[in-house]
């Protein structure tokens, strides 16, 4: 007798015909399997990607607090509030934005660096999925060494960081960490080693976060300096998130929004473009 399965039984058992697209439209699986294989990363060394980085930043606040005095006074768009109010809310933000963008330009380079990159670009990930979690990650890591630096500052004394406009910080957390997430995946696909990710690091992102007003008001600049910090872009997402804390700002907050919007629609944009082509991946 032959043990063969009858015909039915074997047509009915395959699920898609050869070369039928089996995901459709977008593949959430994948995504996020993707998703959360970037999270569990920096997860499994936490006490080094989001308690250090609290810990660091609150030291930056301990440091200027003394230097200048804890009730010192700074005039923030006509109001004057303390010195340590006004340095919280940038101290928040900036953390987050450097932890994005370490997050984002850690996968692909490493990748790259040990062969594995074929682990990002073989499964059935579209462009736009691939990037999705690459970004999503990093914001979540930017999010979680927020709410970590948030914690310790709201239990230092003398330092109020009761948010008086909970949606701007929200608002201006997520454009400020995707901005920096895709800052991130452009620098993972253009680096070939971690020098080159360091490079961006030190030379671009810690001056333009330093000088973006972080630690003063820009309206205490000269004229020249004033404009310098009025055409760097992390300063809209540093004063936008300021307004979320203290109800005032260096800027306008909603022309700060459109433009830190508009540069992250054309990072992610880009972003897409060298992927979909694989510049720096695929060859």
């Amino acid at each position: 007798m032959s043990s063969q399965p009858p015909i039915g039984q074997v047509q009915s058992a395959v699920r898609n015909a050869p070369g039928v697209p089996v995901i459709r439209n977008v593949n959430w699986g994948g995504l996020r399997t993707l998703y959360v294989k970037e999270v569990r990363r920096f997860f499994k060394v936490q006490l080094q990607t989001v308690w250090a980085p609290a810990i660091t930043t609150l030291l930056f606040l301990v440091i200027f607090t003394v230097a200048n005095g804890a009730r010192a006074p700074v005039r923030v768009g006509g109001t004057v509030v303390p010195f340590a109010d006004f340095v919280a809310p940038g101290l928040i933000i900036m953390g987050m934005m450097q932890n994005a963008f370490a997050n984002a330009s850690f996968s692909l380079l490493v990748g790259k660096i040990q062969g594995t990159i074929v682990d990002y670009l073989q499964p059935p990930l579209s462009t736009a999925e691939l990037l999705a979690a690459l970004a999503g990650g990093a914001v979540t890591r930017a999010f979680c060494v927020g709410a970590a630096v948030w914690l310790a500052m709201a239990l230092w004394p003398d330092v109020h960081v009761a948010p008086q406009h909970p949606l701007a910080v929200l608002w201006f957390g997520l454009l400020g960490a995707l901005f920096l997430s895709f800052a991130g995946v452009l620098t993972s696909i253009w680096a070939e080693k971690f020098d080159h990710a360091a490079a961006v690091t030190n030379f671009v992102i810690a001056p333009l976060t330093l000088l973006s007003g972080t630690f003063y008001s820009v309206d205490h600049l000269a004229p020249a300096f004033r404009a310098f910090s009025h055409v760097n872009p992390f300063f809209y997402v540093i004063s936008g998130f300021r307004y979320g804390f203290l109800g005032t700002a260096d800027s306008p907050v909603e022309t700060g929004s459109l433009v830190i919007l508009a540069i992250d629609v054309g990072m992610g944009v880009l972003c897409y473009t060298l992927l979909k082509r694989g510049w720096k991946l695929k060859n």
